[in-house]
């Protein structure tokens, strides 16, 4: 049966699965927030990294959530350049983990700050960083609810 999906509005191909499907999370201001999330995934590989190689014993546990942190960027950079409904969901679920790892590690460097001796990307709700890390996932919900498979972004 031939394929009966719409084109995607710039007419870029159908707006499904396929290999011909195109992309509207990678294009325009979709491009800006993935090379945020890539600075993201970069930097906190390589504070985790150097922190887990040279100060491991003094807060593991702040050393440890750092690495999941950059575990989550690096996941959320290429989900979200990958066209499809399925990088799509892996692009929400990394995005929503950001979000809870943000407010619990936030809230609770500001309430047991005995427990993170030393800082990780999230906490105090990414003070270290600008308060980048707690707007950017409301961002990346945003994007990715606006240009949803089958939403207004897709529908003709």
């Amino acid at each position: 049966m031939k394929d009966q999906r719409t084109a995607s509005p710039a007419g870029q191909g159908p707006a499904g699965d396929g290999p011909a499907a195109s992309n509207s999370r990678n294009t325009g201001p979709g491009r800006l927030l993935i090379a945020v999330y890539a600075v993201f995934a970069i930097s906190a590989s390589a504070r985790a990294g150097y922190q887990i190689l040279t100060k491991f014993p003094e807060a593991p546990l702040a050393y440890l959530l750092s690495a999941f942190a950059a575990l989550v960027y690096v996941v959320a950079t290429v989900s979200l350049a990958k066209a499809g409904s399925t990088w799509f969901k892996v692009s929400v679920a990394a995005v929503l983990v950001e979000l809870v790892g943000v407010l619990v590690v936030g809230a609770l460097s500001v309430f047991d700050p005995v427990a993170f001796p030393h800082e990780t990307v999230w906490s105090l709700f990414g003070r270290g960083y600008a308060f980048v890390p707690l707007v950017l996932p409301i961002l990346g919900l945003v994007w990715l609810y606006r240009r949803r498979p089958g939403g207004l972004a897709s529908a003709a």
